[in-house]
């Protein structure tokens, strides 16, 4: 309950929540017993039918409020799971999911220094720690809600860069503004120049190799193609870790050419950023430390809650210049400590969640994470996907859509049915619809979740897309002989 509770002389009132022991500490201990129950699925009209998702006027009891969660969990994914392999999150940290529950509890805004002094601070010593390995030797950054909010926000401060009056005077002053992006990359790039006023159709493809990556030739071909016919290029965008493919694009070659050309580059680096905690597969970020600006999500291969999503920078002050508008309600010049600490007028948003405490207790737990058990976790996963690969291969039953770079392990599943019949002209045809019939298998049945798509002209196949360190080989092995099981009558 609420109460109104005087502070005496001061004649302060302030609301404070007085939880007992009986009420609210069984009540999160009936919650946090709920959460590792088993799914259930329903299509959305069954659903509709087994779960009241009208709002209620009249209160109920802690009995029934129990009996909704419960609803709630039964009939929601459970991400945690290791066989949840649907999506470039999953698996629940007990330190990030505590720190979570603090910041949730505690309700703070992080964008003055009064009333976040210690995510304040704590936002900019982790920061600082994430540039430094990106190899950034200054520079700013800041947390966004999500990877698309970081790539949006790097494409307006790519194009203030260049065109500082567009800040006040709107995009018709900078011309027609082109930028670069691999035919890979993710969507949210066309969102975002959609948003920007940039138009979908001034994303310039660049054409990838056989492996997903961008081709720096054709990336030189399309700049001058551009630019000869009047329009303004202003920056790249290339992928440390492509969504489907888990592609990394040439950065050293891309750099040059950004260099020569002078337009800014950001690498997207949501999905691959993770390997930098990793000495034996940093490598493939080789050529990150030149980028302007690095997009890179904890929530994904780190294993970090959702959502935990950073925007790094090499420039120093350009976020501010970018996007202050110096509130004089908020971010007042006078105040008893250094102002410089109040640095919500770097963002877009004005009231913002405390992500980086999750993130930084996960790194700060010597039984989790540390710098060395990130480590070991990203290792781990690189090992079970290396193990997945090779089983495969041994399985006349899948085929690999390419050999891997990344944890994305892509694949076709070919059943009894069509094994022996690659040379039919429908093969494709019929390959195409196995991938949605056996994933739906495998929901229903609620054994696991793979992801599938297909890309080009390739016929569907899946995504098989691992961050739970938890996961074992034999739970490798496990995905595969389900997916024989569920694949035998197809």
């Amino acid at each position: 309950m609420l109460v109104c509770v005087s502070m005496g002389s001061t004649g302060e009132n302030w609301f404070r929540s007085l939880p007992t022991e009986a009420q609210h500490s069984q009540f999160l201990h009936d919650v946090a017993d709920l959460l590792l129950k088993e799914a259930v699925f329903d299509d959305p009209a069954q659903l509709k039918t087994l779960f009241n998702f009208t709002p209620m006027d009249t209160p109920v009891t802690h009995t029934e409020l129990i009996q909704i969660i419960r609803d709630t969990i039964v009939f929601s994914v459970k991400t945690g799971h290791p066989y949840f392999i649907n999506q470039l999150f999953s698996s629940v940290d007990p330190y990030g999911l505590a720190g979570q529950w603090v910041t949730d509890a505690l309700n703070p805004s992080v964008y003055t220094y009064e009333v976040a002094p210690v995510f304040t601070l704590m936002e900019a010593a982790v920061l600082e720690e994430m540039r430094r390995l990106v190899g950034f030797t200054c520079g700013d950054g800041m947390f966004c809600p999500g990877g698309s909010f970081a790539n949006g926000t790097a494409m307006n401060i790519a194009r203030f860069n260049m065109f500082p009056n567009v800040k006040r005077e709107g995009v018709a002053c900078a011309g027609k503004l082109v930028l670069f992006s691999s035919e890979d990359a993710h969507y949210s790039i066309h969102k975002m120049a959609a948003l920007l006023g940039l138009g979908e159709d001034n994303v310039c493809l660049v054409h990838t190799d056989s492996a997903g990556r961008m081709d720096p030739l054709h990336l030189q071909t399309q700049i001058q193609r551009k630019t000869s016919s009047g329009a303004i290029p202003f920056m790249v965008i290339a992928t440390a870790g492509t969504t489907v493919l888990g592609a990394f694009d040439p950065l050293p070659a891309i750099a040059d050419i950004c260099k020569q050309h002078k337009l800014w580059l950001h690498v997207d680096a949501a999905w691959g950023g993770g390997l930098l905690l990793s000495r034996s597969h940093r490598h493939k970020l080789i050529g990150l430390d030149r980028a302007d600006s690095v997009a890179w999500n904890p929530h994904k291969l780190l294993a970090a809650p959702q959502q935990c999503s950073v925007l790094l920078v090499r420039h120093a002050d350009i976020l501010k210049a970018c996007h202050s508008r110096n509130a004089a309600y908020l971010f007042q010049k006078d105040k008893f400590y250094d102002t410089a600490y109040d640095t919500g007028d770097k963002y877009l948003q004005c009231g913002r969640r405390a992500d980086v405490f999750k993130f930084w207790l996960m790194w700060r737990s010597k039984a989790s994470r540390g710098t060395l058990g990130f480590e070991k976790h990203v290792d781990a996963i690189m090992d079970c996907a290396s193990y997945i690969t090779t089983a495969l291969k041994l399985r006349p039953a899948f085929r690999l859509v390419l050999e891997p770079e990344f944890v994305n392990v892509c694949f076709w599943y070919i059943p009894p049915s069509l094994q022996g019949l690659q040379k039919e002209p429908d093969f494709n045809q019929r390959l195409h619809k196995v991938a949605p019939q056996l994933k739906e298998l495998m929901i229903r049945k609620g054994s696991m979740m793979i992801t599938y798509q297909p890309l080009r002209n390739q016929p569907n196949f899946f995504r098989f897309v691992l961050q739970n360190s938890g996961a074992t080989h034999q739970d490798m092995d496990y995905f595969l002989d389900e997916l024989e099981r569920l694949g035998t009558h197809l």
